[in-house]
């Protein structure tokens, strides 16, 4: 009885294709954290995280090379200069594997459940285990270190309480106190842009391309100005703001990674950070929040349209795979 295959479908092919650039991307990034990083127990955690995107992108390979699918141009050493001095101090590796983490778990659940194939349901339900593993060290390492600012503390609560009032909604005028979904996505928000500006400080000073350095400086801007936004609310609730613990920047001017490398990552960062603020939208009941999540989801839209000029400006934008024109087929 010769067994049925079954073919990828297009959620299938889009979830890896998407997955083997990023974690292309990753392995190049996570090798120049350990080329240069002196402190041991980061330099574990980092060499954890770089044997499991590498882990990745071989399995992606091997799925890609069965279906005769010809792989994305991903990255490789050729977007690295190893020679370059350190552009980061040693906690950011760890900031680094925490944040993407952090975010990797929620991007590779969306990719998760459009998964039916069962190689490769298996292969992203693992890589999400994987990835929150990753996320639980780095939390507890960064908390070991006393570099890791935990969200606001309230009283417990001593009774039930239900919302009586339509008031509750309102922004705007007298406003009731903001509960804990809220205060969690604006801590959390806030905490992922200064990682954001930290990015942004660092590559600054080492990107040569005019064209790229500005569009940096954009994506600083606008991060300064969300953390503003958010920081001013906690501030006003009197729960303080989140505070940035250390600088972790040098003073290299020699870049360590590609222009093709660094606009791309900043096209993967934009993309789940419309996700995210997406999901704090639908979570805050107050008007106020509501109106600022959806302005900043705008300005990361315009924002993000611009990073995507730039990769097809440079040649640097592979058409993912797409369904076939239909109508081109049937022309006589």
């Amino acid at each position: 009885m010769v067994e049925h295959k079954i073919r990828l479908t297009s959620s299938e092919i889009g979830g890896l294709w998407a997955t083997y650039l990023q974690e292309s991307m990753a392995v190049c990034l996570l090798t120049y954290f350990l080329h240069h990083n002196q402190d041991e127990e980061i330099k574990k955690i980092l060499q954890q995280a770089y044997e499991i995107s590498e882990g990745h992108v071989q399995k992606i390979a091997a799925i890609f090379k069965d279906e005769g699918i010809p792989l994305p141009i991903g990255f490789s050493e050729k977007d690295l200069d190893l020679a370059a001095p350190p552009l980061f101090y040693d906690p950011f590796g760890l900031s680094f594997v925490y944040s993407m983490s952090r975010m990797g778990m929620i991007n590779t659940s969306f990719i998760t459940v459009n998964i039916a194939r069962k190689d490769v349901l298996d292969f992203f339900v693992t890589m999400v285990q994987q990835t929150s593993i990753l996320y639980q060290e780095s939390t507890l390492l960064l908390l070991s270190k006393g570099i890791y600012d935990r969200a606001p503390m309230i009283p417990y609560p001593k009774e039930e309480e239900y919302i009586e009032k339509l008031s509750y909604l309102s922004g705007f005028g007298k406003k009731r106190p903001i509960n804990v979904a809220e205060i969690t996505e604006l801590f959390f928000n806030t905490e992922r842009n200064y990682f954001s500006i930290l990015l942004c400080m660092g590559l600054m000073q080492v990107v040569k391309d005019k064209e790229i350095h500005n569009y940096i400086e954009e994506g600083k801007k606008i991060s300064e100005k969300q953390i503003r936004t958010f920081n001013d609310i906690l501030m006003r609730e009197e729960l303080l703001g989140n505070i940035s613990t250390t600088l972790e920047v040098t003073d290299s001017t020699v870049s360590p990674f590609s222009d093709r490398l660094v606009v791309m990552l900043f096209h993967s960062l934009n993309t789940i950070d419309i996700t995210l603020i997406g999901h704090a939208l639908s979570l805050s009941m107050r008007t106020d929040l509501a109106a600022y999540y959806q302005k900043y989801i705008v300005d990361i839209l315009v924002y993000s349209a611009k990073g995507f000029d730039l990769l097809v400006d440079r040649g640097w934008a592979q058409l993912p795979p797409h369904a076939p024109d239909r109508r081109d087929l049937q022309k006589l």
